[in-house]
């Protein structure tokens, strides 16, 4: 139904006003920046985007400004994920009207799900909701709590829903993802969720990764990939490490507020999070922006030119990129 995800697929954050409404005027612009930092997709109201904490109309208002501001230009998947099944649905019909590529889910979350059986079940009834487009169920146990084995699920879920075609995979666990990469002969696009862990998953297969960082680092990101793709591997890890080097620096502070304080930087209106999520300070956004240049981080973060560096050369010597 679709080409598989590949390069570095941003989770777009949702710009708000400084009183948690939405700033959809900054949308156009997000997009801009996204493109000319080299990422080939979006992926619009995910963790990163705050989706569980939107209202429904909300969620779809996300959903059309980065549709319409991305349309032609990058991919777009929509995630529809919702406690309520019914919802989940709408979300994706939704998704399905206004042109999206794709669609993902998380499960519902609050009453856990305990059996392959039913999450089968769940994911089949908000699939249907968008019969004609390309659905990826969204793997985060961290947040779910659903830690059913995901080779199990995809072979289950494989005969049951038409329109299963990947699957999101943002967990620890390299050995899963490749069993689930190598499924059925390799039936399935199953994306990297997992920034600092990129270079790993790129090990065992990797195609395409979708991640909170690469709104802010994808030149870096491209970089390792770069670096993978000409087998220069000391070159990769030293990336990586810078990647994880700014996850650790991140994790100091409220994550997702500090991520969208780094966005402010840039120049872009990015707002501060919704409730319960914290967002930064004064005091805190001064904070970080000491830390990011007295870590070294800032040196290469904004204009990326390690990374960008990186990916002339294997340019110059004709290597073909991943993405």
């Amino acid at each position: 139904m679709t080409q598989p995800l590949t390069g570095l697929i941003a989770a777009t954050y949702t710009p708000m006003h400084e009183d948690g409404s939405l700033n959809l005027d900054a949308v156009p612009a997000m997009v801009d920046y996204l493109e000319r930092s080299g990422v080939r997709g979006i992926y619009i109201c995910g963790s990163t985007g705050e989706g569980v904490s939107l209202t429904g109309v909300e969620r779809c208002d996300v959903a059309e400004a980065y549709i319409s501001a991305a349309k032609g230009r990058l991919r777009t998947i929509v995630q529809v994920g919702h406690n309520s099944i019914a919802e989940a649905r709408q979300l994706a019909s939704h998704a399905q009207r206004c042109g999206a590529d794709a669609f993902s889910a998380i499960p519902p979350f609050y009453y856990k799900i305990e059996t392959m059986q039913m999450l089968v079940d769940c994911a089949a009834q908000i699939a249907a909701g968008a019969p004609e487009l390309p659905f990826y169920y969204y793997h985060i146990p961290a947040f779910t709590g659903t830690s059913v084995d995901m080779v199990d699920f995809m072979s289950a879920a494989g005969l049951r829903i038409p329109n299963l075609v990947g699957l999101k995979y943002t967990a620890h666990k390299v050995f899963e993802f490749q069993a689930c990469r190598e499924l059925n002969n390799g039936r399935f696009d199953v994306v990297w969720g997992a920034d600092e862990m990129l270079l790993s998953g790129l090990g065992v297969g990797a195609r395409g990764a979708i991640g909170s960082t690469y709104n802010i680092a994808a030149p870096l990101y491209r970089g390792i990939i770069d670096a993978y793709d000409r087998q220069d591997m000391e070159t990769a890890q030293e990336l990586q490490m810078r990647s994880v080097a700014l996850v650790r620096l991140l994790n100091k502070y409220p994550f997702h507020a500090a991520t969208k304080v780094v966005l402010e930087l840039y120049g872009l209106e990015a707002g501060p999070c919704r409730e319960p999520l914290a967002s930064l300070s004064k005091a805190q956004k001064a904070q970080l922006a000491i830390d990011l240049e007295e870590s070294g981080c800032w040196e290469w973060l904004r204009p990326g030119e390690a990374a960008a560096t990186k990916s002339k050369h294997a340019a110059s010597n004709g290597v073909a990129a991943r993405e």
